[in-house]
């Protein structure tokens, strides 16, 4: 990756248009936003739209802004297909480079869609760079099916996926309103392949006003985009470009910048050096927990979340909906007591056996792996005892982002979601049940929760909860589960609490 070297007046040019974005997102976190955004006078009385062949710009380029500093930026660009068949190729990129914890972390992401006319997808490429971990796709609509070629660490799986009506790649989210038409009050809905889910997934998209701004240079017809529960707001301009987007409720901002102010940022010693993550997933509590891990019962009032959102409860936890809290209340299960609710395995559970995109308990490396560590036992409590002690000597815990069990177990680094990947797969390719939750857990250091993800066992009819980054079977009390599921689409779900969700505690009882 190239570093840029700028003239003062270049810096300040650059300085002033992250404090633009950054002001912003201020502004929206105290509910004063609309007062930077004023009607646009009458817009064009007929809709404004391009065909592909006259579009009015080949490229653009975002800044990126998360929780008040400059972490990124984005790319797009389009143009007719080389080869002459009337058709066009859109290009995208995304380079993200943030300091966690004291270690820098980069995604980058690039993708080529080639595209009919009409904008309908044909074929794809989409390359993924996570902390060095890569996932690789390839896809072509041929005749109403999509045939997909998912490649991670060396190992390639297929999948075909029959598709009704169009589909289009979800690279053409901002141009889809502009192709058909941007005028107030039109609406559009339509089918996008999303490669970070690996997924067809519907876009709802409504043209609510014609708007201009001090924070950009041109009138622009705002617009609210739905994608998988997730929103986000855009004012596109005349020319069809970003001129501003908004999304995971001000957090997210991108702004349209030229190629060199979008990428200045790589050359500021390396990125900023705030946590942007932890500062933006932390939730401070004002009662302080000593000792977390001797926490055996705990109750709390989580507040800040949708109406319709509800909790999972079972053994481990239960959670009601009070008018506009949520109480939950959680306890350590004691292994030497039986449950009261034991029964059989059921064929729901089976699925829990079963290997996923991310919990590759198939691949032969990770199957003689684990027979290898529980050689010697036969009791499934002691193959997971042994399973996790293997994790807690052999992977470091390190802030890095994966794609599957197979990424952790060829680098032996992750962060949580990289060792719950591992152990369940591992726990899998034993035939024990295995299913990857996601939630929050009361880290001492930081005075508050942190977003979390740990694993649960079946054992004996009984789901048992177990943190193999924390070493801890069965959890302490202060695992709190949001949502279950290993997939990225699983944990779209997570967007809807993070940056939102706060948390009261009640009480705790230790041992």
């Amino acid at each position: 990756m190239k570093y840029f070297s700028f003239r003062f007046m270049q810096k300040a040019k650059f300085e002033r248009c992250c404090y633009l974005l950054s002001f912003l997102l201020l502004l929206l976190q105290s509910g004063c936003a609309w007062m930077y955004f004023r009607s646009g006078g009458e817009p064009p009385a007929a809709p404004v739209h391009y065909s592909l062949a006259e579009w009015p710009f080949e490229e653009y380029w975002t800044g990126v802004v998360f929780n008040g500093a400059k972490i990124g930026f984005t790319h797009l660009s389009l143009a007719p297909a080389e080869d002459g068949q009337k058709e066009f190729a859109v290009r995208s990129e995304a380079v993200l480079h943030f300091h966690f914890l004291m270690f820098d972390k980069k995604v980058n992401f690039r993708s080529f869609d080639r595209v009919a006319h009409d904008l309908t997808l044909r074929h794809f490429f989409y390359d993924y760079d996570m902390d060095g971990n890569k996932l690789k796709l390839i896809g072509n609509l041929i005749n109403g099916l999509l045939e997909v070629e998912v490649t991670s660490r060396g190992e390639t799986r297929k999948e075909t996926v029959l598709v009704e009506g169009k589909l289009y790649p979800a690279s053409v989210i901002g141009l889809y309103p502009v192709f058909h038409g941007l005028e107030l009050g039109r609406q559009y809905e339509y089918q996008v392949y999303y490669g970070e889910t690996q997924s067809l997934s519907k876009v709802s998209q409504k043209i609510l006003a014609f708007e201009e701004s001090d924070l950009f240079t041109a009138k622009a017809f705002k617009i609210n985009t739905e994608l998988l529960g997730q929103k986000v707001t855009t004012w596109i301009d005349l020319q069809g470009r970003p001129q501003l987007e908004i999304s995971h409720g001000g957090y997210i901002i991108s702004g349209l910048e030229t190629e060199n102010e979008a990428k200045k940022y790589l050359a500021e010693a390396t990125i900023n050096k705030q946590d942007v993550l932890l500062d933006y997933s932390l939730i401070k509590t004002e009662i302080q927990i000593a000792e977390p891990e001797e926490v055996t019962f705990m109750e709390v009032a989580l507040s800040g979340i949708d109406r319709d959102l509800s909790l999972p409860s079972d053994e481990m936890q239960h959670c009601d909906r009070q008018d506009k809290q949520i109480i939950c209340r959680t306890s350590r299960v004691d292994l030497d007591q039986d449950s009261q609710s034991r029964t059989e395995n059921s064929l729901e559970d089976q699925r829990y056996l079963l290997p996923s995109q991310t919990v590759t308990s198939h691949n032969e490396l990770i199957q003689e792996t684990a027979a290898e560590i529980t050689a010697e036992v036969t009791d499934p409590l002691e193959k997971i005892r042994l399973l996790m002690e293997w994790i807690e000597k052999n992977i470091k815990q390190e802030p890095v982002d994966v794609f599957t069990a197979m990424d952790v177990l060829s680098r032996k680094k992750a962060e949580c979601q990289g060792h719950t990947y591992l152990y369940a797969a591992f726990a899998r390719s034993l035939k024990i049940p295995t299913r990857v939750v996601n939630g929050i857990v009361y880290a001492e250091e930081y005075g508050g929760f942190l977003y979390h993800t740990w694993a649960e066992s079946l054992l004996n009819g009984r789901w048992i909860a177990l943190d193999p980054t924390l070493g801890q079977l069965p959890v302490d009390g202060t695992h709190l589960k949001l949502v279950e599921g290993e997939t990225t689409l699983d944990l779209m779900a997570l967007a809807d609490f993070v940056g939102r969700l706060q948390v009261r505690i009640m009480s705790v009882e230790t041992f």
